[in-house]
């Protein structure tokens, strides 16, 4: 319907954004044969880090990070496997990667696969610090509540571990829960929307949103969600974590 009569949901601000499906262009990229990316975040729009969506079309192996780049994919359409160390292991939906260097696995997805990656630049850690590979599935990551809210529940999916620089978590709402309070804070958020519908305040802009739909976050911009419906919602959220803001 939007694009017929020139309208999108689509909003592109100085601090913040909120990118929808019907907006979204896929492009081909050198380097990865047989799939269409969406760029939805990148520093061309402020954002310190990148997300993407990968849909491939045929078989192939993903290109490596850059040097000095953290990548995490989650699997939203399945087919593929991860080759760590000579052991495959395929890759299901909601499965996850988190790759700390280029040489920490091979992933090679199938047709019809879709993913959602996340990549950023790795902080100023010593040469010591090195991260290990970290993968799994969502269903299989314990829920914590929020603030004590039984009916907004956190899954980490990167250990808590102060040698990580970044958080990848999966947000689950009941109907009806919000956030606790307006958030400010230093930390910039990447998300994309798994399941549900509801309300995002980002700045001074109240937002519906659903599944598919895409935001960023820019350092302390207003921030506030709540869930409406009647069925959980979900979304997968990136913020850059334990390091000081320089």
């Amino acid at each position: 319907m939007f694009p017929r009569i020139g309208q999108s949901r689509t909003s592109i601000q100085a601090r913040h954004a909120l990118l929808t499906p019907e907006s979204y262009e896929r492009i081909t990229m050198p380097g990865w044969p047989g799939a269409e990316l969406v760029y939805l975040l990148s520093r061309a729009m402020g954002a310190r880090l990148f997300m993407y969506l990968v849909e491939a079309s045929a078989d192939l192996t993903l290109p490596a990070q850059p040097e000095g780049v953290r990548r995490f994919l989650l699997v939203l359409e399945p087919g593929g496997e991860v080759e760590e160390a000579g052991r495959r292991t395929p890759l299901g939906r909601e499965d996850y990667v988190f790759l700390p260097e280029p040489q920490a696995a091979t992933v090679r997805i199938s047709a019809g696969a879709k993913l959602v990656v996340f990549e950023w630049d790795r902080s100023d850690l010593t040469a010591g610090d090195s991260l290990p590979l970290v993968s799994g599935n969502v269903a299989n990551v314990a829920g914590q509540p929020l603030k004590g809210d039984d009916a907004l529940m956190v899954q980490n999916l990167l250990p808590k571990d102060e040698r990580f620089d970044a958080e990848v978590n999966v947000m689950n709402f009941a109907p009806g829960a919000s956030l606790p309070y307006v958030e400010t804070h230093f930390m910039e958020h990447g998300l994309l929307f798994l399941d549900g519908e509801g309300i995002y305040r980002l700045g001074e802009r109240w937002y519906p949103v659903v599944k598919g739909d895409a935001i960023w976050m820019g350092a302390h911009e207003l921030q506030w969600f709540g869930a409406l419906g009647k069925t959980p919602s979900r979304y997968l959220i990136w913020k850059n974590f334990n390091r000081r803001p320089a």
